[in-house]
Formats: structure tokens, C-alpha cells, sequence
């Protein structure tokens, strides 16, 4: 084999990515000739004058570029290269084949086996040479590519500590936001409240909540916060101590009377309170919607206000069903608003229902919102049931609505069932 030597690649240039070349070729003067244009342009050259032989070398040195000869006693070039791609290996092998067929059929045979390119024998010097740097384009972009995916894998794995870690955090942060709601129900005298609070996340921006600060009177709450998150869940945590039903002497809905008893202060008032703390801590840019609402269980007058959110739900026992309220301001927005509050009495037998927009702004298989008139149906199709059980029921009928798709929303509600005290 003779290689013709071009005098305009005469320069040394070193290689950028080959580190390796493995020559093999059962004529010593051929891979004496080709090695000599190998290392002068730079490459580092080892050489051998079987496939078998080559192998050994490839599975002890991390060889970069192989050019072999076809044909070969032993196994020839083909079989080598097919070796040569099974053998595990961290990085990429160009491969070229040098061959007198220039047959089709056998050029895709080359290919099948997994060689990159082919030189016709007698060897070019310009054109193993331009084969070369286009095996070296290939192995710089692999060895690009390959160290892209481990900064990727790096990056991932930090990632995952990191979700972990949150994940850890944020299930911890869901189990002190349950806390805050104690007690899905509470009977007082024949009447109860039960409340319902489903998070679309580890941690939601709705709270619920009741308080009794004594006998024959209540009050209860339904709120939702702006956005989702950590931050929503935080502000929820907030206003809860605002409206403990454990420290009754650090709940702002109660006054203080005699240094012993604790009165309930008109809704109006406790919203207007709210609002002003909200406002007064400079940086926070969250509002909440809310239903705050009294009842004297012995009369079943209810006074309640509502600022922004849903209209309440009153049933009564006769089965009719009427959404209370005007609308209202949220919370947290405006310095000075006003929350006016409307009153109603309650009858044995009547249900009010206090839910958040994660009912009715929540989007059913049709594509459709329920709103509204779907809350009221959701309402009847589980009237027979009573307390947390009918919460449950109007949750489950609302999933099936849905599709089971994920919540877009938290969803809450409290519900007030009064039977007299």
C-alpha cells in the first residue's frame, strides 16, 4: 500500500481531541508509512498486525481513532471493528476502514458492523487527513455532549438532594397546616359545624376554621388566600392565630369582658381588623378572600360579612336552596375599606355552606365551570348525609365532575348545620 504524500501538509499540527491512533495492518512497511504522516501531524500512534491483537490493545488503552485494513489474516477488519463496538467504553471510537473494495455491498457491510468511514487504497494523504479531522469534529461534539450530560447528571442529582430536602420540608409544613384545623367537626348542643379543606399541593392558601369562646355561641370562617404555595400556606398560618380557637385571648374576633368571659365581636369589625393588619406590614403583596360569620345557637341569628369571596349557601330544612351576600372587598388591598355585614336567622333543619372558588371556579370534563348552580346540585345529590360525611360526598361528586384530573385549586368549605342548642 502506498501512501502519496502531500507536500501542503507538511506543518505539524496537534491534535485537539485524538490522543490515540491505533494503526492495524498485517504489512509492517504499510503501517510504517502510515504512521510516519500519523505523528507528524501530531498524533500519538500505536500499531499492530492483527485484529486480534488490537483488541487487547483497545480493552487496555483508551484509544480514540482506528485505521485498520480489510483484509487481514485472522479476523479481518469488519470482525475487529464488530469486536471493537461491543467492548464497553467510556467515550466514542472513530473508526476507519481501508479497503481496495469499492463494491456497494460491501461498503454497506462496513457500516453494519459500525465503521465511520472508509480510504481506498493507495492511501491520500489529504484525504486520510480530512478523514481524520471530520473524526475529529465527531469526537469533539461526543465529548462535548458527553460532558454536557455530566454537568447534567450532576446538576440533576443536586437537584433531587434539593427536592428532597424541600419535599421533606413541605410535607412537615402540610402536617402543622392540618394542625391548625384540629377537629373536622364540633357539636354544640344539637347543632354542629364541620368544615372540608383539600389542598391542591403539599401546603394550600384556604383555611377554615371555628371557635367558641361559650356556651350557645360560634364563630366560623372560610378563607382563601392569593396565589398557592409556600407563601399562601404561611399567610394562612398567620391569620389562624389571628383566629385561634385555642387562645381565645389572642383571637381579634373576641373581646375580653369582666377579665373572665369572652363576647363576640360584629363580623363588620373583625374584617375591618384584618384588613388594617394586613396593610400594615409593608412587603407583603398577598390579599384573602373571606366568610366570617356568627351564630347565637339559641336563637339561630347568624350575622356574617363577606369580603371578596364566594356567596354563602343557605338550605333550609325545606329542601329550597339561596346564595346569600353582595360580594365585597377582599382584604389586604384597600387602607380604610369597609365591610358592611347582613344578618339572617336560622330555623331548625337549615344548612349554611361557606366554601371557597376551588368549587366553583373548578373546571368539569365538559369544560365548563361548575359554579353556582352546579355547588347547589353537588348540595342536594348529598343532602341525605350530614356533617363531614356530606362534605366528603359533595367533594367526591365534584371529583368525579372533574375526571379525576389534578386540583387547579385548593378546595375548603364550612359547613353550619343548626338544630337548636
Amino acid at each position: 500500500m502506498n501512501v502519496q504524500t502531500d507536500p501542503d501538509d507538511l506543518r505539524q499540527e496537534q491534535a485537539s481531541q485524538v490522543r490515540l491512533v491505533l494503526l492495524v495492518d498485517d504489512s509492517r512497511l504499510q503501517r510504517r508509512i502510515l504512521r510516519a504522516s500519523l505523528e507528524r501531524w501530531g498524533y500519538a500512534v500505536v500499531e499492530c498486525g492483527s485484529g486480534e491483537e488490537a483488541l487487547e490493545i483497545c480493552r487496555e488503552q483508551p484509544v480514540d481513532l482506528i485505521i485498520s485494513d480489510w483484509m487481514m489474516p485472522g479476523m479481518k477488519g469488519p470482525d475487529f471493528c464488530r469486536a471493537f463496538r461491543a467492548l464497553p467504553r467510556e467515550g466514542y471510537g472513530y473508526f476507519i476502514l481501508l479497503t481496495s473494495k469499492s463494491e456497494t455491498g460491501e461498503m454497506v457491510h462496513g457500516l453494519d458492523v459500525g465503521a465511520d468511514e472508509f480510504l481506498t487504497k493507495p492511501v491520500n494523504a489529504s484525504e486520510l487527513r480530512a478523514r481524520i479531522a471530520s473524526g475529529e469534529r465527531i469526537l469533539r461534539m461526543e465529548n462535548q455532549l458527553r460532558e454536557k450530560n455530566r454537568l447534567v447528571t450532576s446538576t440533576l442529582a443536586e437537584l433531587r438532594s434539593v427536592y428532597d430536602a424541600l419535599d421533606r420540608d413541605l410535607i412537615q409544613a402540610r402536617k402543622i397546616q392540618q394542625s391548625l384545623m384540629p377537629e373536622r367537626e364540633m357539636q354544640v348542643g344539637r347543632s354542629r359545624v364541620s368544615m372540608l379543606i383539600k389542598p391542591c399541593g403539599h401546603v394550600g392558601g384556604d383555611l377554615v376554621g371555628m371557635f367558641c369562646p361559650g356556651e350557645g355561641r360560634l364563630g366560623f370562617y372560610n378563607i382563601d388566600v392569593s396565589g398557592h404555595g409556600v407563601t399562601s400556606a404561611l399567610m394562612t398560618a398567620r391569620l389562624a392565630s389571628y383566629l385561634s380557637g385555642r387562645f381565645l385571648d389572642q383571637n381579634i374576633a373576641l373581646e375580653k369582658r369582666f377579665e373572665k368571659y369572652f363576647a363576640l365581636r360584629p363580623p363588620e369589625d373583625v374584617a375591618r381588623i384584618l384588613n388594617e393588619r394586613l396593610l400594615s406590614d409593608h412587603g407583603v403583596e398577598e390579599y384573602f378572600t373571606m366568610v366570617y360569620g356568627t351564630v347565637d345557637l339559641i336563637c339561630g341569628h347568624v350575622r356574617l360579612v363577606q369580603a371578596g369571596h364566594p356567596y354563602p349557601l343557605l338550605q333550609r330544612a325545606s329542601g329550597e336552596i339561596e346564595f346569600l351576600g353582595t360580594g365585597g372587598m377582599p382584604l389586604g388591598l384597600i387602607e380604610g375599606a369597609q365591610y358592611p355585614q347582613f344578618e339572617l336567622d336560622l330555623e331548625p333543619g337549615d344548612r349554611l355552606l361557606l366554601y371557597s372558588d376551588g368549587f366553583t371556579e373548578s373546571f368539569c370534563e365538559d369544560g365548563k365551570m361548575l359554579e353556582e348552580t352546579g355547588l347547589a346540585e353537588l348540595l342536594r345529590e348529598a343532602s341525605h348525609l350530614r356533617g363531614p360525611d356530606l362534605l366528603d360526598e359533595m367533594y367526591r361528586r365534584l371529583r368525579e365532575r372533574q375526571g379525576g384530573e389534578a386540583l387547579d385549586d385548593d378546595v375548603s368549605a364550612v359547613l353550619m348545620e343548626y338544630d337548636g342548642f
